[in-house]
Parts: C-alpha cells; structure tokens; sequence
C-alpha cells in the first residue's frame, strides 16, 4: 500500500452531517454527485473525502470510535480555533503540539473526530 486514496464516513443522517461539513467545518461540496453520498473538498480541493447513508444497519451501535480524519490547514491553528468557536462547534480539548505540527480536534454529530494539522515547516540546510 501506498497511500489512501479515499474516505468515507457512514453517517446516521446525511443531511445534518453535510450542513455540518459545510456550514460549521468550511468543506466545499464536489461537483461529482451520488444520491447516497456527500462528496467534499477541503483545503483549496486538495483533500477529498465522504459522508454516506449507512450501508449497513447502524441501530444501536456507535459510530466514529477509534476513526480520525486528518486534514491539513494554511491558516494558525488559533485563527481555526477562534472560526470554529464562533461557529459553536465543539472542540476536543486545546491545540496541540505534535511531531508533526500543531493539531485541533473536533467531534462531528456521528463522534468521528476531524483532525486540522498546522504542519511544521522544515527547512533543508544540505
């Protein structure tokens, strides 16, 4: 394996989840359509993923337990952070410092946690 091509999510109520997605977290509608699905955009089209309706019976069970989608930002973690807030959307504890950048979380309606990465910027000295 390579790399991920592609994700989808399977959400309880496709339409709560996509005003979600647009309204509170910023991602674009794609202009591929299926009546099933929700195709997004996010990050100036770089990044590509879905919401779908459940292919199989969701009832009684839990969604987004141990799923994270990482996305990364241009912006400051802290200029997304005040956006979201503003938003009322719920973050998942403060920004983060990783190895890989700085990290804000937030929980979707269905409990999958979405992932803003603030990358470190490396410079090459060779």
């Amino acid at each position: 394996m390579r790399k991920l091509d592609f994700a989808s999510l399977q959400v309880r109520d496709l339409e709560v989840s996509k005003a979600f997605y647009t309204n509170k977290l910023g991602f674009e509608l794609s202009e591929m359509t299926n009546p099933g699905a929700c195709i997004f955009k996010y990050n100036k089209g770089e990044a590509s993923f879905a919401i779908r309706k459940p292919i199989g019976n969701l009832a009684g069970k839990e969604l987004g337990v141990g799923a994270s989608l990482w996305f990364a930002i241009d912006e400051k973690c802290e200029e997304l952070q005040s956006q979201l807030t503003e938003k009322g959307v719920t973050l998942l504890g403060t920004i983060n410092n990783t190895p890989f950048g700085k990290t804000l979380l937030v929980k979707d309606p269905d409990g999958y946690i979405i992932t803003f990465l603030e990358q470190t910027k490396t410079t090459n000295n060779d």
